[in-house]
């Protein structure tokens, strides 16, 4: 886990340049840090190095090998078997990292060699033969690959803050993708091309760009979407708990791959949970395993209870951080700094702090259940979806069943009524009663006007709730949640390993039956009956979804409650031109008066101002470095 930085130009360029974008994100890489430019200089590599494997100086970046030149952030878990069969192609090996893989297979098998590849990582590969750099990102997006092209030169780096240390990167803010993602946190700022900032693009997830280092011009294309697996629709529903257990446990294993100390994020939910027991299975029983928890005592976020059951099943050592509001507000500028755009909610900054405790325990890899409510459909709401796949003749008898174990799962008829309103029906509505929820409300009618479209689905997987836990895994939901994980984890120089985002398990899930997945009213059923045995009962029963957050609305009844109001009363605010000043101070006066709901709304003016704050304008002071040399 690292952090990748590089400038291409048709002109030599300073290494001033990228040891200054390196240096912004020296959090990446404590460990070490390097520097490489080709004979002509005018291309210049630049990395910062968390040591995970092979922590010698053989696993120094740049890395250098017969004409290649790689800067690689993140794992490839399968590189043993790939070197494996790299030696038996006649491959040398002068070191233990998987940089020194991934170079070995660019070269046997060319860009094709990202196929092979069961990993999260970003990198790139200049080609000095072939006159090209060939860059990649992983299959879901968990590491970022952020690039920006300017005067004669082509840029790229592992964040925002690398880039925008450049002069010549457009530092404008894309105001209509920021609003889009305030208003519905799935979509605006990960699911396109485009950014926050108007001079910079990116990669999304399984896909590859390819340079042209004499004109500069780039393609992109995608290697991978999920393949349905005609026999998965056949297996009855015991099979396919066996299978799917053991591409789970083969992926645990996997991602237990490391040379410096590895343990787990604990919430107590059933995703982190599983993920604790089948590394528990994989290890010496008396290999010590840490895990790491973030609590919020005497409230109904607190899931203790169940972590504190799976510690005692495991024999891990617990460790228990507190998050508080308090906490929250003091570390807001480093917090928003690190995270370089507005995050959803108290959420991220309650796993910042467990990422913290982690740093300051030891413990450099944690492997996290990330990934799971999207692929295996964890969220109440993908019942919709659910009832949609199955024959008409079932769907009555299933719901009623939904109904009496989720009875939020499903809209009631008035909120059915309600959503069928014109939505200019209902903005009119609210704004003429200051009521309402959401956030839309509260923009101006012009930045309204400018929310651009959203990208259009891909391809369908078979039936509606797989083309539903498709799309939140690859395109929507999950990739903001990743970048929230990456730049939480990165902070605290931690690595964070997701085994539920594994492509294996992600083809096989999507070609299941929707029965399999949420049948007999379950969610994530197959997840559940894989859990038999491994863990408490108390935890792999436990119907209700509790996510990892703290008690938002108590947080706003002190002092976020303050903030929330100064962002709104803050003259930035109204001059932005983005928000109706006139509702927001609605909203306030709401939630004053008991509608704590809304503290989630209320959410949306404080991040925002905090951000513009605290990184928009401490990059906008900072003069840029000069490319050219």
């Amino acid at each position: 886990m690292c952090g990748i930085a590089g400038l291409c130009a048709r002109y030599p360029v300073r290494p001033a340049a990228v040891a200054a974008m390196t240096a912004r994100m020296a959090h990446r890489g404590p460990d070490d840090d390097g520097l490489w430019h080709s004979p002509d200089q005018r291309a210049v590599l630049g990395h910062r190095r968390l040591a995970i494997l092979d922590t010698s100086a053989a696993g120094h970046q740049p890395m250098e090998r017969d004409g290649l030149t790689a800067v690689f952030n993140g794992e490839i878990y399968n590189y043993r078997e790939l070197r494996d069969e790299l030696a038996a192609e006649g491959e040398t090996f002068q070191g233990g990292s998987d940089t020194e893989v991934l170079l070995a297979a660019y070269r046997r098998w060319g860009p094709d060699c990202v196929e092979r590849l069961n990993g999260m990582f970003a990198f790139a590969i200049l080609d000095r033969e072939r006159h090209r750099l060939f860059c990649a990102r992983d299959r879901f997006g968990e590491k970022p690959f952020l690039f920006a092209e300017g005067d004669g030169f082509f840029a790229f780096a592992s964040e925002y803050k690398a880039l925008l240390a450049l002069e010549g990167v457009d530092r404008s803010i894309e105001a209509p993708l920021v609003l889009s993602y305030l208003i519905d946190t799935a979509h605006g700022l990960d699911d396109r091309r485009e950014t926050a900032f108007r001079g910079i693009r990116q990669l999304l997830a399984a896909e590859t760009l390819t340079l042209n280092l004499d004109s500069l011009t780039w393609r992109v294309a995608t290697y991978w979407r999920p393949r349905f697996e005609p026999g998965g629709a056949a297996l009855d529903f015991p099979a396919a708990v066996t299978r799917f257990r053991e591409l789970l446990a083969d992926s645990v294993a996997l991602r237990l791959r490391s040379d410096v100390p590895v343990g787990s994020c604990l919430s107590g939910g059933l995703d982190s949970s599983t993920i604790v027991g089948l590394a528990r299975e994989r290890l010496p029983a008396d290999a010590p395993y840490h895990v790491f928890t973030g609590r919020f005592p005497g409230t109904s976020a607190d899931e203790w209870e169940r972590a504190e059951l799976v510690v005692r099943a495991s024999g891990a050592s617990s460790h228990v951080v507190v998050p508080t509001p308090q906490g929250f507000l003091a570390d807001l500028p480093d917090f928003i700094w690190m995270n370089e755009l507005p995050v959803g909610s108290t959420s991220q900054y309650a796993q910042y702090c467990v990422f913290r405790l982690a740093a300051e325990t030891g413990i450099t890899v944690l492997l996290d259940g990330q990934g799971a409510d999207e692929l295996l459909g964890g969220y109440e709401q993908y019942f919709r979806q659910y009832l949609e796949s199955l024959p008409f003749g079932r769907r009555r008898s299933e719901e009623e069943r939904i109904r009496r174990r989720y009875p939020l799962a499903l809209p009631s008829p008035r909120q059915t009524l309600s959503k069928a309103l014109p939505g200019a029906v209902r903005r009119a509505l609210a704004q003429a009663t200051g009521r309402g929820s959401d956030p839309l409300f509260g923009l101006s009618g012009a930045a309204r006007a400018a929310l651009p479209p959203r990208p259009a689905p891909r391809d369908g997987m078979g039936h509606p709730l797989a083309d539903a836990l498709r799309h939140d895994s690859l395109e929507g939901h999950l990739p903001t949640l990743l970048r929230y994980g990456d730049r939480n984890s990165m902070a605290h120089s931690r690595e964070v390993r997701l085994p539920f985002c594994d492509h294996r398990i992600a083809e096989f899930v999507l070609s299941l039956p929707p029965e399999h997945l949420m049948g007999d009213a379950q969610t994530k059923r197959l997840l559940r009956e894989a859990a038999r045995g491994l863990l408490p009962e108390g935890v792999r029963a436990h119907w209700p979804k509790q996510g990892f957050r703290p008690p938002q609305e108590l947080w706003f009844t002190g002092p976020l409650f303050q903030a929330a109001l100064d962002a709104v009363e803050d003259p930035d605010f109204a001059a932005s031109g983005w928000w109706n000043q006139h509702w927001w101070r609605c909203v306030l006066r709401r939630f004053q008066a008991g509608e704590t709901h809304l503290a989630w709304v209320l959410w949306r003016p404080l991040i925002t101002q905090a951000w513009r704050r605290h990184f928009v304008e401490r990059i906008l002071s900072t003069p840029p470095e000069a490319v050219r040399a």
